[in-house]
């Protein structure tokens, strides 16, 4: 029986394991588009100013993964595949006083609080201080009960949150990827088709952009087959 030709029209899902230990570290099954490539060039010894004899250099793999709907830990491949459980972030945030000359303010870093009139966030402070989650005005006039109060400070967090770090301390590390899908040929038989690369390294370059408008977030994940 003659081969039939195939087609295909399947995203790939991908199995992403940690080259070192080939533990699995996250399979992905949400990405709308990915891809696979090999590139291999040539350089020419020439004779006379025309090519002449070929010598090839090795070939590079380059695989891609674009998506929408993201699993959080898929950030951390662009880091050292460590996701933290601490985090530390500037909030802000409108609290009324229970009672007069302090509020009550959780989870603030010491001297990062600062706490100003409805209105005039940005201006200047009311004058205080901050320990064990309360800021005790200078003068216990300027916190009125039941009245709000804009209040700018950092957060300080070690449960509840997950953070991935980028620096140049925070390496990628190297992983072993299988991508999946499903060939269908003319007759309509589905038949598995698996890219795998055996050692791939993540390339860093990155870029989140967050609009109002038009299409949803995109990431796209690049990474290197040696």
């Amino acid at each position: 029986m003659p081969a039939l030709n195939k087609a295909n029209r399947q995203v790939c899902d991908v199995d992403i394991r940690i080259l070192k230990t080939m533990q699995p570290f996250l399979f992905f099954d949400t990405a709308n588009t990915t891809t696979a490539g090999l590139t291999g060039d040539a350089v020419y010894a020439m004779k006379k100013g025309t090519k002449a004899i070929a010598f090839q250099n090795p070939i590079e793999g380059t695989l891609s993964v674009t998506a929408q709907v993201i699993p959080f830990k898929f950030y951390a491949l662009l880091s050292n595949g460590v996701v933290e459980t601490d985090a530390a972030y500037a909030k802000k945030e409108t609290i009324k006083a229970a009672t007069g000359g302090s509020l009550a303010i959780a989870n603030a870093k010491a001297g990062s609080v600062f706490v100003f009139k409805t209105g005039e966030f940005g201006d200047t402070p009311i004058e205080g201080t901050y320990a064990n989650g309360t800021f005790t005005a200078t003068t216990a006039g300027d916190i009125v009960a039941d009245t709000n109060y804009e209040v700018g400070y950092i957060v300080v967090k070690d449960t509840g949150v997950k953070r991935v770090s980028f620096n140049n301390d925070k390496i990628p590390q190297d992983y072993f990827i299988t991508m999946s899908t499903l060939d269908k040929d003319e007759v309509g038989v589905l038949t598995p088709f698996i890219i795998t690369a055996y050692k791939a390294s993540v390339q860093r370059d990155f870029e989140l952009s967050f609009s109002s408008e038009g299409d949803p977030a995109e990431m796209t994940l690049t990474l290197f087959s040696k």
